[in-house]
Formats: C-alpha cells, structure tokens, sequence
C-alpha cells in the first residue's frame, strides 16, 4: 500500500515483467481514479502539561486513465487522545493550537482543519504503480486472474527486488545477505497483493485474484467479519509480521468482499518494545472511479 506504512517498510518492489494470461480489460469507468485515505494516529510528543493529541490527516490521489497524478492534502485537526488527556487539557484551559520545536523544526498543531493544498505529483513518471515501476493503464488491464498464476507473478516480481536491493546494499552494509529480506517475503507478497485491492484500478477479476493471494499467503491469519471506524463491514486479515534491527511491524486490513477493495488498515509498530507514535494508527480507505476533478480534500 504505497499510501500504507506497510508499502514504506517494504518499499522497493519492482515490476518484473513476468509472463501472464491477459485479463478482460475493464474500460475506464471515470475521468480519474481516486484514493481517498484518512490517517488517524497519535502526535508522538507530549503537548500542554504532558497530555498527548490524537491527529487526523486526510490525503486524497486523482490518477487519469493516462497515468496522471494529482495529490491533495489536510490536516483535519486535534484533539485529547484519551480520557485522561482530555482532564488535562480542561486543566490546562482547553486550548485550541499548540506550538513547539523539535529537531530544529516548529510544530503547529490545531483543532481546526487547515485550507489544504492540492496540486500535480512532480517528478513522478506517468502510469500506475506496480511495486517501484510505473505501468500504464492497459498493462495493468493484463494481470493474471488466475489465483496461483498472480502470486507467481508477484512472487517473481518480489524475488527480483530482493535480488537487486541485496546486491546494492553490499556498498552500505557489506555484512548484510540476502537472508535479511527473504524473512519477510512471505509479507511483501501479501502487501503487494494489497496494493491492487485499492491504490490503481486493476480489473474486478485481478482484485478478486489479489484478495485470495492475500488471504491465501503463509502467515497471514483471518479474523473474522468486523467494521472499521467508519462503520464499514468486512474480512478482516493479519498479515505476517515483519521485524528488523529492534523494529517489530504488525498490521491487520480490513477488506469489503463484495467489491475486493481496502477498507482499513490498523498498524502497530514498535521500537525496542516501545509504541512509535506518529506511524502507528489506523488508515481508512475510499477507493473507485470519479468524474470530479482534482480538488483540495474536504473536512470530514
């Protein structure tokens, strides 16, 4: 999920052009497909007397049939992350922005949602995003419906990353092997698989392929129905756990099985046994077809 943490962990995958049966091109159903995701998470440092916020983020992608993007972005503000936050903040006079440095940079947090922005991705190839490679609309038409066949297909793809990603790393840590990613290769095919249920507008076919790859890889565990924050219902998987250097990723998604698309993603990430605020929370999803144009995300 590029706009998910996961996909950060595990950036990387590259497209690697591995044969398959053509899929039934779907015909663009709109002028843009549009991925709207709200983060919600805790501000990782301490405001007022030491209580803490919870922040909401929207950020919003248009991508044309042509492979176009156009990014939109909101702070859609903060509030006590806890019961107890919220006693302190009343103790503290209940404010509404707060401001402090850090690292040399100034932090301004606010209850109010800021104006937002929203403008073309620069330097950005045009197409759609498969692993680290731009595709075009009509190849990504051509994936495997075929179950098996699209996780060799990702597989072959993740291998070739790997491959290449320990080779370059022989200049910068000469005592790495390529054992350091083959321990999560089970988790990059389950993220990339993922990925075609909501960031680019892969086929119905290929999504229904792609969620039973997810479902279907080792490690991977299934939970259950259960709804996301916006009360949304669906099948909700644990993927494999991904660790390095003291780090320790665990993450569940939650996804509508009638339409094979991204509801949700819960992220638990640790450092040294300790929560790393800011970067775990919970993503919500809205992914599909639209004839609106690029415009700065609304309040929600």
């Amino acid at each position: 999920m590029r706009s998910t943490l996961a996909l950060t962990v595990a950036a990387g995958l590259i497209f690697a052009g591995a044969g398959a049966a053509p899929a039934s091109a779907d015909a663009p159903e709109g002028a843009y497909w549009r991925v709207e995701t709200i983060f919600t998470t805790t501000h990782p440092h301490a405001v007022g007397s030491g209580y803490y916020l919870t922040q909401r983020r929207i950020s919003t992608e248009w991508l044309s049939p042509e492979g176009k993007s156009w990014n939109g972005f909101r702070e859609l503000g903060a509030k006590p992350a806890t019961g107890k936050d919220e006693a302190a903040w009343r103790a503290d006079g209940s404010p509404t922005t707060w401001d402090y440095r850090t690292e040399g940079m100034k932090i301004h947090l606010s209850t109010k949602p800021d104006k937002g922005s929203i403008a073309a991705a620069k330097g950005r190839p045009d197409g759609f995003r498969l692993g680290e490679k731009f595709v075009t609309f009509q190849q990504l038409q051509s994936l495997p419906t075929d179950v098996e066949a699209l996780r060799t297909y990702l597989a072959a793809d993740v291998n070739a990353w790997i491959d290449k990603s320990a080779e370059e790393a022989k200049t910068t840590a000469p005592k790495s092997t390529k054992n350091d990613w083959l321990v999560n290769f089970d988790r990059y095919v389950a993220e990339w698989a993922t990925q075609l249920l909501y960031a680019n507008p892969a086929p119905d076919k290929v999504r229904a392929a792609a969620y039973q790859v997810l479902k279907t890889t080792k490690g991977v565990s299934d939970l259950g129905r259960a709804e996301d924050p916006l009360g949304r219902s669906g099948q909700k998987l644990v993927l494999p756990v991904a660790s390095s250097k003291g780090t320790l990723l665990k993450q569940q998604l939650l996804v509508d099985t009638k339409t094979m698309t991204l509801l949700a993603e819960y992220t638990d990430l640790k450092d040294g046994g300790k929560a790393v605020l800011g970067k775990s929370g919970v993503q919500t999803f809205k992914a599909g077809w639209t004839d609106d144009k690029p415009a700065v995300p609304g309040v929600s």
